[in-house]
């Protein structure tokens, strides 16, 4: 297979995927939507120990 045939299927197929539009299903994005809504939230900052801290300070003052 030439060049020529292998750009065409590929501009083909990107063209397929550009314009491709599946139906969205509303009412389920809106049930998605809704469920995160009411879900508690949950912290993401990390936890620091004080033993963190601890060694730090070891380490600054050259007790090691």
């Amino acid at each position: 297979m030439g060049r020529g045939r292998a750009k065409a299927k590929q501009t083909k197929v990107a063209r397929q995927l550009k314009y491709y539009t599946p139906d969205t299903d509303l009412s389920a994005l809106e049930r998605e939507l809704h469920r995160e809504s009411s879900s508690p939230t949950r912290d993401d900052t990390p936890r620091v120990d004080d033993d963190d801290y601890d060694e730090y300070g070891k380490w600054a003052s050259g007790e090691r």
